[in-house]
């Protein structure tokens, strides 16, 4: 009987002989880290829908950075969760010198000065209505809206962020904002903008941890139709003609196909966020003993790599560290 040539098994038949021909790898430069961050002192607040993740106060925050660095993580993702009754329609907050996302910004840099701080740049967190743009008689208004994110931005490069994050879906929003930081000399300051944004049902407990979900309708006039695949190459083009430094795809899972393309056609870096939903749906299926924890957020995070992303904002970044 004639054996094939080709033994394809061969590559895979020791321990040793797979780890030398892996193709993608993980590092802890892999990884940006969201954080959530609440007035107050010496709060870690559980997040019921999110397991073992918290929303800190800054003195909590200031020991958080700290450990992450001392693991190798080198880049956070911050998002406030803004008192009531400091939001309004306008997003007045966002533009407080001394306001929450500021004092973060500071706390961390003053911490830890090498740790790349990435600020979310959108309304919603600061919105009485929930939503990420101006509202009037019910729509969201997109050039109002950019004029206040561009100036929540400056602030935010202001007080020493490192990377701007626009969230928000409006359209023109990179290039009001990388003028705007342009003509306040900030011309080191990048944006990472998200810029295939999807409607999708992954981000509740997200809002649950921000309290941002919207006080009526949803998000589709703004956040992009999950049915759609080439619309998103579309707005990553716009993006990076506007100023954008990286473009990011969220959700991750459902969504490694457009994290593809993009590596397939755009030039520049990528970066995916796996979102809180995919967080908490592996966290609850281990709990139940269907699936084993580690093995299965090793594949999940190996995908993204194997998808094309160069960068991942994951709820599990600190325990895949640990592990690596």
């Amino acid at each position: 009987m004639m054996y094939p040539l080709n033994r394809n098994r061969r590559l895979r038949s020791s321990s040793p002989m797979r780890s030398l021909l892996q193709e993608h790898q993980l590092t802890p430069n892999d990884f940006i880290v969201p954080l959530f961050v609440v007035e107050g002192k010496q709060l870690e607040e559980p997040i019921p829908s999110m397991p073992g993740y918290f929303r800190l106060s800054l003195d909590r925050l200031e020991k958080k950075v700290i450990s992450l660095w001392k693991k190798e993580l080198k880049a956070v993702l911050v998002f406030v969760k803004v008192p009531e009754a400091l939001k309004d329609n306008k997003g007045t907050e966002a533009l407080n010198s001394d306001g929450l996302m500021q004092r973060t910004i500071k706390t961390i840099k003053n911490a830890v000065p090498e740790m790349i701080v990435m600020t979310d740049v959108a309304l919603d967190p600061y919105s009485s209505f929930g939503h990420d743009g101006i509202v009037e008689e019910g729509k969201i208004l997109n050039d109002p809206t950019v004029a206040v994110l561009s100036q929540m931005a400056l602030s935010h490069a202001q007080a020493g962020a490192d990377v701007i994050a626009p969230s928000d879906m409006m359209d023109g929003r990179i290039l009001a904002i990388r003028k705007r930081l342009e003509e306040a000399q900030f011309h080191d300051t990048l944006i990472m903008s998200y810029s295939a944004k999807y409607a999708s049902a992954f981000y509740g407990p997200f809002r649950d941890a921000l309290d941002s979900a919207p006080g009526f309708g949803d998000k589709k006039i703004y956040q992009m139709n999950f049915a759609n695949r080439d619309e998103a190459l579309i707005e990553t083009q716009r993006d990076i003609e506007e100023g954008a430094d990286i473009v990011m795809v969220k959700p991750g899972l459902a969504y490694l196909d457009i994290i593809r393309d993009l590596k397939n056609t755009v030039q520049a870096p990528i970066a995916a966020y796996q979102v809180s939903g995919e967080y908490s749906m592996l966290k609850a299926a281990a709990a139940q003993g269907w699936l084993d924890h580690d093995s299965v957020m090793m594949e999940q995070l190996l995908c993204f790599k194997r998808a094309g992303a160069q960068l991942i904002a994951s709820y599990f970044a600190e325990e895949a560290v640990e592990l690596l």
